[in-house]
């Protein structure tokens, strides 16, 4: 949900229909409810369900959900084959119009809070009211409500005449730029559970960059000044919470010159040469320094701003 929520919150603003899905329930292992699927009246989409596998389902099913409805779906081998998945079976997604969610919810999502989300239901399956149980409301609901957000992570609950859905953020990191410590970063990540795009060059990284927030990590490495200069404005531009530069301290000199000489604001946010100082020799060792300062920057700044 977390990667629709501007494309969803900007044509909310604009007073264009959008429908969003997510799967609540499916045979085998945990659904994500985090992953979701944005539609527009005009065929666009952003996102996915089921790794994309019940997106083509979703679709056809949207206009007849009303103000919002339990659709079920089905996905077989070709359809799993097709979105590069390995789980088949039955679920179930809910399905809305965005304006019949909690108008705060979106704003929240592209901020990347934690949300509790209550969707009640009737016999049908048909959404009647929708709202957000703050943080601090989630003890005084019941025991389904409170497992849920208890989990500590994105979690779903399928009752009779209600959809509980958690969203929990998960820390994203880009690691961009060529070189084998940039392939040892994205490895040690995946191990901490973090979301990872690996971009080795300014057109596919740019894009990524500018969208990570305070939860996010940018670690950029090669020996082109103008290439990490180019990654590295996009960074700025944006929110990212850590900005790692591997390169040695006349190399990052270099990169902060380069982007002085055109105007950009806030290289005091840049970690370079990036990581902490543990003795790192090879590719590995220099990763695991990085990503220990990443998260080290991660943690002050969340005692700063509780």
């Amino acid at each position: 949900m977390y990667d629709v929520a501007l494309t969803v919150a900007a044509c909310v603003r604009a007073g264009t229909r959008v429908d969003v899905a997510w799967l609540v329930s499916r045979d085998g292992p945990p659904v994500d409810p985090a992953e979701a699927l944005a539609l527009t009246p005009g065929g666009g989409r952003v996102g996915r369900v089921w790794s994309g596998a019940a997106d083509d389902q979703v679709t056809e099913r949207v206009g007849t959900i009303g103000t919002g409805r339990l659709v079920p779906v089905t996905v077989g081998e070709y359809e799993a084959a097709l979105a590069g998945e390995a789980a088949t079976g039955s679920g179930q997604c809910l399905v809305l119009p965005a304006d019949a969610l909690p108008p705060d919810l979106w704003d929240r999502l592209v901020a990347r809070e934690p949300v509790c989300l209550v969707a009640d239901l009737d016999d049908d399956g048909r959404v009647v009211r929708t709202r957000l149980v703050e943080a601090e409301a989630v003890e005084a609901e019941d025991a389904e409500v409170v497992a849920a957000w208890a989990a500590g992570r994105s979690a779903t609950a399928v009752s009779a005449g209600r959809v509980v859905t958690v969203l929990r953020p998960v820390p994203t990191l880009v690691a961009a730029g060529p070189g084998p410590v940039g392939d040892a970063v994205v490895r040690l990540a995946d191990v901490l559970g973090w979301r990872t795009h690996r971009a080795p060059d300014p057109a596919s990284a740019v894009p990524l960059v500018v969208g990570l927030t305070v939860l996010d990590s940018l670690v950029v490495t090669g020996h082109d000044d103008e290439v990490a200069g180019r990654i590295l404005e996009a960074g700025l531009s944006g929110r990212a919470g850590y900005i790692g530069v591997v390169a040695p301290r006349a190399r990052q000199e270099a990169r902060l010159a380069w982007l002085n000489d055109r105007n950009v604001t806030g290289l005091e946010r840049i970690h370079g040469p990036a990581g902490l100082d543990i003795g790192a020799r090879t590719p590995a060792e220099v990763a695991a320094a990085v990503v220990a300062e990443a998260i080290a920057c991660h943690r002050l700044d969340a005692q700063a701003n509780p």
